[in-house]
């Protein structure tokens, strides 16, 4: 028989102490926090007295007007975050099975991918499994990364970047995102032969955010051919926005060639035959090592591995 001498067994850590962490981060305030989960403000007191005991820290610092939480604080609330999700999960689940669904998997992607790589891999998870529910969410590398840290995602597409903690992340490569320009169909510029950087530095751009990855290749790219960045710039990465403003003016969108290709097929936008060498990082399928997928998951991580073979040509181990 195994002998399970985890320390919140010894401790007899209750799950209510995991909420009251999460609640005084949130509300900074002790009375305010056992109001939220309907206790008396002495007896969360308490429950935070016995467990500073058992960890011999102090997780919070008393302070005039609230309570902050200190470093050690900090780590547990992260990690009691991530334990109350994967509670709820395991909650989810069960319901699930129950009710006769198979259960449900979250996935986060960055655009291209989202467009060209999910679309097949979600259509081979229904047609063998209906029932199981997909949700999706696309968003930028970090805000996926920061979800999946706190259990709201299950498995990314996305970019791991130098300042990201990858000790519990396990990372597949799939390929690298090439970018091109984007402009409307009609386009005067379509017409022209051996475009270069320098006929369009004059042009009015749609480029990423201040800041980003992509905005700062974007002008580095001008630099090291000696010109000097458009100024004639509109900021957005908002797609509906895009290829509409695309779509009523002269302007150029530097963009994923894969979203590009994806609104020229349906011919919203045409691609300016102008190389873009300001191509971004490879993104790959990140999950944590530190916990076992559903198998909703697996099914829908075995899809992703499948389908990343036609759609990049890349081959990955099954789960």
């Amino acid at each position: 028989m195994t002998n399970y001498t985890h320390w919140f067994i010894r401790a007899r850590l209750k799950t209510r102490q995991l909420l009251l962490l999460v609640a005084l981060a949130e509300e900074g305030n002790i009375h305010r926090a056992a109001q939220v989960l309907n206790m008396t403000q002495p007896a969360a007191s308490k429950l935070l007295k016995d467990l500073e005991e058992v960890l011999e820290v102090s997780l919070f610092d008393r302070l005039p007007r609230g309570m902050r939480p200190t470093w050690y604080g900090e780590t547990m609330i992260r990690h009691a975050r991530v334990a109350l999700a994967s509670l709820n999960q395991a909650h989810d689940e069960v319901m699930a099975l129950k009710a006769g669904r198979f259960g449900q998997v979250n996935v986060g992607a960055i655009t291209a991918p989202g467009l060209v790589l999910l679309p097949p891999a979600a259509a081979m998870v229904k047609r063998d499994q209906p029932n199981l529910r997909i949700a999706l969410e696309i968003e930028t590398s970090p805000v996926l990364l920061d979800r999946l840290e706190h259990g709201k995602l299950d498995i990314l597409v996305a970019r791991l970047f130098a300042e990201h903690d990858k000790s519990k992340l396990r990372y597949e490569a799939l390929t690298e995102e090439p970018v091109c320009a984007m402009v409307r169909p009609g386009h005067p510029l379509l017409g022209m032969a051996g475009l270069t950087l320098r006929d369009v530095v004059s042009a009015g751009w749609i480029v990423p955010p201040a800041g980003s990855v992509l905005r700062h290749r974007f002008e580095l790219m001008y630099q090291e051919e000696g010109l000097p960045p458009p100024i004639n710039v509109i900021e957005s990465a908002a797609l509906l926005f895009i290829t509409r403003m695309l779509q009523q003016s002269d302007m150029i969108a530097v963009l994923a060639t894969d979203v590009a290709r994806y609104y020229a097929s349906h011919g919203i936008v045409a691609v300016l035959p102008l190389a873009m060498p300001c191509h971004m990082d490879a993104f790959g399928i990140i999950t944590r090592t530190d916990r076992l997928l559903s198998p909703a998951a697996k099914i829908m991580m075995n899809a992703l591995k499948a389908a990343s073979l036609t759609v990049y040509g890349k081959r990955l181990d099954p789960e």
